[in-house]
C-alpha cells in the first residue's frame, strides 16, 4: 500500500488539480490512499475535496484535522492515519506527473535509494506578471543555488528532495517530522535519514508541477520563513548547512560590515559599491536572458526583483534568527 501525505491549508485553487493528478496515475488505485491533513481551511478547500470524493469514489481520500495548523504536524497526523508501507509527501499546490508514483515505488524496490523523488516543474500560480517572474526565479540556479531537484537534468544522489517516497520503516528508525520547526521540516527529516545511513536518489525523468507564490509580498513571507527556520535548524545540526544556504546571509553580513567600516575607510564603500553593481549586473543579465528565451520581455525586470527578494528575505531572516534562543 502507498500512502500519500498531504499537509493542506487554504488550497482551494490547487487541491482539485492535485487530487486529479493522483487519480490519473498509472499506479493501482486499490493500493493507494491519499491522506489530507487540513489545518482548518476557510476558503472552500474542504468542499472541493468532498466534491472530488463524491465524483471519484474509487480514489480513497481521507481528510483528517491538523489542529496545530503547521506542516510538520500535518505530516505527522497523516502518517499516524496512514496504513501504507510506503509513504509519499506531496503538497496541496503540487501535481505529480502520471508516472510519478509508480516510478518512485519501482526505484525503491530496485534499491536506487532509501528516499526517491524527481524534479520540479515550477508553474506560475496565475497569469499575472509577478507570478510569471517568480516562477522563473524559483527555478533558476542564481535564485536557488545548487538545489538539484529544481533544475538538474542528471540522476544522482542529493542532500534533499521535495516530493519524495520512502518506506515506513524509516519513521520507526529516525522518528517523525520535527514539530518545533515551522519550516524546513523536510530538510531536517532528510538530514536525519542521511545521518542514519539513508541515501536520497534524484531522478530528473520524474516531474511534479509546483505552484510558488504569485505576489512579491507572498514570496517575501515564504523566504523569510525559510531563512528564519533554517537558522534554527542549522544551530542544532550545523553539518547540514550547505553553501547555497550560507552564502546569502554571509554576503549580507559582509555588506553591512563594509557599510559601517566605510565611515573610517573609503575603500570599504568602494568595494561595497562595486559588489552591488556586479550583483545588479548579474541579475539584469539573468532577467534579460530569460525574457528572450521565454519570449516574454515583461519578465526581464521582474526576475531580478524576484531573485533579490528571495536572497534578501532569506538572508535577513537567517541573521535575525541566528542569535535567538531555540
Amino acid at each position: 500500500m502507498l500512502s500519500i501525505l498531504v499537509p493542506c491549508l487554504n488550497e482551494q485553487a490547487t487541491i482539485h488539480g492535485l487530487l486529479e493528478a493522483i487519480g490519473r496515475q498509472d499506479y493501482p488505485m486499490d493500493r493507494l490512499e491519499t491522506i489530507v491533513a487540513d489545518g482548518g481551511s476557510t476558503d472552500g478547500t474542504r468542499q472541493v475535496i468532498e466534491l472530488y470524493r463524491t465524483v471519484h469514489p474509487e480514489h480513497r481520500v481521507i481528510v483528517i484535522e491538523n489542529r496545530n495548523r503547521i506542516i510538520p504536524s500535518g505530516l505527522n497526523r497523516a502518517i499516524e492515519a496512514s496504513s501504507g508501507d510506503i509513504l509519499m509527501r506531496l503538497d496541496g499546490h503540487s501535481q505529480p506527473g502520471p508516472d510519478y508514483l509508480n516510478t518512485c515505488v519501482r526505484l525503491l524496490e530496485e534499491g536506487k535509494g532509501d528516499m526517491v523523488g524527481g524534479g520540479l516543474e515550477i508553474i506560475p500560480r496565475n497569469d499575472s506578471w509577478s507570478a510569471r517572474c517568480i516562477a522563473v526565479a524559483a527555478s533558476n540556479p542564481v535564485g536557488v543555488g545548487d538545489s538539484h531537484f529544481r533544475f538538474s537534468k542528471q540522476a544522482q544522489m542529493v542532500d534533499t528532495i521535495a516530493f519524495c517516497a520512502y518506506r515506513r520503516e524509516w519513521i520507526e528508525r529516525i522518528g517523525k517530522y520535527d514539530e518545533t520547526l515551522l519550516s524546513n521540516e523536510d530538510y531536517e527529516f532528510n538530514s536525519r535519514l542521511r545521518k542514519a545511513g539513508g541515501r536520497i536518489w534524484f531522478d530528473p525523468s520524474l516531474r511534479a508541477q509546483y505552484y510558488p507564490p504569485a505576489t512579491f509580498k507572498a514570496l517575501h513571507h515564504q523566504y523569510w520563513r525559510y531563512g528564519y527556520w533554517k537558522a534554527k535548524m542549522a544551530k542544532r545540526f550545523p553539518e547540514t548547512l550547505r553553501l547555497r544556504q550560507f552564502l546569502p546571509p554571509f554576503v549580507l553580513f559582509l555588506g553591512f560590515l563594509l557599510l559601517i567600516l566605510g565611515a573610517f575607510a573609503l575603500l570599504c564603500w568602494q568595494i561595497l559599491f562595486g559588489f552591488c553593481c556586479a550583483y545588479a549586473l548579474l541579475l539584469t543579465v539573468v532577467g534579460v536572458q530569460q525574457g528572450i528565451t521565454r519570449r516574454d520581455p515583461g519578465i526581464a525586470v521582474g526576475i531580478p526583483l524576484a531573485i533579490a527578494t528571495m536572497h534578501f528575505s532569506w538572508a535577513t531572516a537567517f541573521l535575525w534568527s541566528l542569535p535567538q534562543k531555540n
